[in-house]
Formats: structure tokens, C-alpha cells, sequence
């Protein structure tokens, strides 16, 4: 199509949205694949579900190839306005106390696990030793 660099909303962007129209954002440009959408090879239903957001994981997650990159280049309409975009929050995990009881009690079970058998054995060795030997 070979855009002419035109900004988008992402609400505009998201108004194609259907296998008649439909564009995606990927790196924060704009692209109407709606032609393509026959000759995906993954199928148009995986172009159409990554309408209306910023597709840019979802391209990325697949590793597509440098020529299916460089396909890209036709179906070029524009730039995504970024402030449009909703913030990407990051995953911090919960914080683990340092001195936690529970895996303390926890060790022991496990250690206890570990050591009854061993001493049970031991006590059935020695006992075999000693009347083996009266």
C-alpha cells in the first residue's frame, strides 16, 4: 500500500477489526494485512485475533522470517500514536519473607522423611549382626 505516514489512534486502528478490514500494530506502525489475510500461512484467524491491540509480542512470539518481514514493507499505512497505547505493566513477583516458619517445618518433614528409613535400617542391620552372632 506503501503509507504515506500517516498517525494513527489506536482507536482508529482498532475500528479494523474484521476479515473485510483489518490492520495491525506492530513496533508502533500500522498495517493493513486485510489482502493477506488469505495467504497467512498461520490462517487469518490469527491475524484477526491481534486487531485492536499492539500486536508487536504476538509477531515477535512466532519468530517470523527476514522476507516475511520485509512483506511488511506493502501493507504499510502508517505510525501508531504511542500515548494511545495502553502502559505495559511489568511482573514483579510477591516479595518472600526472609525467615519463612513454614518452610522450616517444612525442611524437617523432609529431612525426618529421609532419616526414620535410614534408621530403621540401621537398627535392622545391628539387630541381624547381633543374633547372627549368639
Amino acid at each position: 500500500m506503501g503509507g504515506d505516514g500517516k498517525l494513527f489512534t489506536l482507536a482508529q486502528v482498532s475500528e479494523h477489526n474484521n476479515a473485510k478490514d483489518c490492520w495491525l500494530i506492530i513496533d508502533g506502525k500500522v498495517y493493513d494485512v486485510t489482502k493477506f489475510l488469505e495467504d497467512h500461512p498461520g490462517g487469518d484467524e490469527v491475524l484477526l485475533t491481534a486487531t485492536g491491540k499492539d500486536a508487536t509480542d504476538d509477531f515477535e512470539d512466532v519468530g517470523h522470517s527476514t522476507s516475511a518481514r520485509e512483506m511488511m514493507e506493502q501493507f504499510y499505512v502508517g505510525e501508531i500514536d504511542a500515548s494511545t497505547l495502553p502502559k505495559k505493566t511489568a511482573y514483579t513477583p510477591p516479595k518472600q519473607p526472609l525467615n519463612n516458619p513454614d518452610m522450616t517445618s517444612e525442611f524437617i518433614i523432609k529431612l525426618l522423611q529421609f532419616l526414620v528409613p535410614l534408621a530403621i535400617l540401621g537398627l535392622a542391620f545391628a539387630y541381624r549382626l547381633y543374633t547372627k552372632s549368639s
